[in-house]
């Protein structure tokens, strides 16, 4: 079988099993959502934290509950941190230095997981699993929750409540997130993913000396790393590691577990807002995207020409040999075009056209599906963006399942796709003309500046994932990346929603003849352009200086 087919036959296994889960997960996800019933464990829960689960909040009151659990998160993870040389099971690791426990502490509570630090060297068994591990959950949920905050502005009249996002949060914790974990731990260890306690130990005798390694509950962190599209490895080289991704199955099984939530949240969608029509037409959006960057990429790995690739069947250099280039494209557009960060293969390894679609992937907003939650809400802000258009195509008001669009819910729109090119063009800019940035580059030229790009992309879109030659372990990196990501996650959270705030207070519009058809394959297209022009026009000048000028002169 060549490798072209088997990459070919793997995609459609992954799709098939998406397919097979897509309905049910999604159903069960808008069933918690929009239950009153409140679980045991739920109760003791909010009694501990003294939260009212059956209070509606408008959407300052629901932002506040974001921002306080957020920061009290990053306060406790930076403390963790700082005190691991005196804590049990640390290891016999050191404190984390003041910079980079604060770059991991917002990395981690931003669902970014980017990591600044070699996993196995730095962090014990208490910062992994009792901090590092917690924050893949609650992070998740997070977004989850302001997600389904979203659709409710969609789904309710004549008010401005969202619901309680301590009922919100725990809900998505306890009966979505910790049981898929549970199941997937179970299927990483049945293929060989380590899961102990153990402690650091010497391993053969290589060239004359010894090998270390320290053991870990690597299977359960991998699980939630992946559904909650986290991305942060136990390991430096994440899930190229065969402790955390042992085997070709291993890899697709991880692969499912990244785009599991985010392509099902569309069906979940569909429910809420009481069309399933709609959760199809944004699941097409997404899938059409994803499939197609997926090919492109297989396209530009395995066809890049030169007689060392011709030789090798493709673009081999850091690509795990255990799944090819085939499994690797997917495994890699799978991480950037959702949050996750994950990687079984080094980007900066990739061609320079298969750099650039990492990047783009990214720059999209990580909406293709995205990131669970987040994924979900950009992309109902750029089809709010679409109708927009199409509203001035014919000149008429633009609505969407029902609600008007008018100029708040624009400038919020604005605001939301803006904010992130922003800061990562700004940030991109300062580390290129200050002196002392750039000497973290590994390459110059092109490659040198996609590195800083891809960084500064990396962390304000929330994804983690690097390209490798960039040490970014400095004080201005762990500095300002810290900044982009918490600004990266938490600002585009205000407009969404003050957005659904703003919907939720309307009044429903009737549908008539002329208005927009938002379920239709039309409506699929329009939005896929949208997303594709906007992206276009704002990244396009960074993407020319370098990936698309490595690409070129290759």
């Amino acid at each position: 079988m060549s490798p072209e087919l088997a990459g070919v036959l793997q995609l459609l296994a992954l799709i098939a099993a998406l397919a097979l889960a897509y309905r049910p997960l999604g159903d069960y996800m808008a069933r918690v959502y929009s239950s009153t019933r409140h679980l045991r464990v739920e109760k003791w829960i909010y009694k501990a934290i003294g939260a009212n689960p059956n209070a509606e909040m408008r959407w300052p009151a629901y932002l506040r509950g974001v921002l306080a659990f957020s920061a009290v998160s990053v306060l406790f993870l930076y403390l963790l941190q700082r005190l691991q040389g005196s804590l049990p099971g640390s290891l016999g690791f050191s404190s984390i230095d003041p910079d980079q426990a604060f770059n991991t502490a917002a990395s981690f509570v931003s669902n970014t997981n980017w990591q600044s630090y070699y996993g196995e060297q730095a962090m014990g068994h208490v910062v992994q699993t009792g901090g590092l591990a917690v924050q893949n959950f609650v992070s998740a949920a997070v977004g989850i929750a302001v997600a389904v905050a979203l659709v409710r502005g969609f789904a309710r009249s004549r008010t401005g409540e969202l619901g309680n996002f301590w009922a919100d949060l725990v809900r998505g914790t306890v009966r979505i997130l910790i049981p898929l974990s549970v199941i997937g731990a179970i299927v990483l260890v049945a293929c060989g993913a380590i899961q102990n306690f153990a402690g650091i130990h010497e391993v053969g005798q290589f060239m004359g000396g010894s090998q270390q390694w320290n053991g870990g509950a690597v299977a359960s962190q991998e699980a939630i790393k992946e559904i909650g599209t986290n991305g942060g490895g136990y390991f430096n080289a994440n899930s190229a590691h065969p402790f955390e991704n042992p085997n070709a199955f291993s890899n697709l099984f991880e692969i499912f577990l990244i785009l599991l939530i985010p392509f099902a949240l569309t069906r979940t969608f569909g429910r809420m807002v009481g069309s399933i029509k709609q959760g199809y037409a944004i699941l097409a959006t997404m899938v059409t995207i994803w499939v197609g960057f997926v090919l492109l990429m297989m396209w530009t790995e395995f066809a890049h020409h030169g007689p060392a690739f011709e030789v090798a069947g493709g673009a081999l250099e850091g690509k795990e040999t255990r799944f090819g280039v085939g499994a690797s494209s997917i495994f890699s557009i799978s991480t950037t075009l959702t949050s996750t960060g994950a990687v079984d293969s080094f980007h900066s390894s990739n061609t320079g056209l298969g750099g650039g679609l990492n990047l783009l992937g990214m720059q999209l907003g990580e909406i293709a599906p995205g990131g669970v939650g987040s994924g979900l809400y950009g992309m109902l802000i750029m089809a709010i963006i679409a109708v927009f258009i199409a509203g001035l195509m014919v000149g008429r008001t633009p609505e969407y399942l029902g609600k008007k669009i008018g100029t708040r819910e624009i400038k919020l729109a604005a605001c939301y796709i803006l904010i992130t090119p922003a800061l990562v063009l700004c940030f991109t800019a300062a580390a290129m003309a200050l002196p002392t940035p750039v000497n973290s580059m590994t390459n110059s030229g092109a490659h040198g500046f996609s590195e800083i790009l891809y960084a500064y992309t990396s962390a304000g879109n929330n994804n983690g994932s690097a390209f490798a030659g960039l040490n970014a372990d400095t004080q201005w990196f762990n500095t300002t990346l810290g900044l982009a990501m918490l600004l990266g996650r938490f600002l585009p959270m205000v407009f969404v929603l003050a957005l659904a705030g703003s919907l939720a207070e309307q009044k429903p519009v009737p549908e008539t003849a002329g208005t927009l058809r938002t379920n239709k394959p039309l409506f699929t297209g329009l939005l896929v352009g949208t997303i594709l022009i906007i992206t276009g026009l704002t990244y396009f000048p960074a993407l020319a200086l370098g990936p698309l000028a490595e690409g070129l002169a290759s």
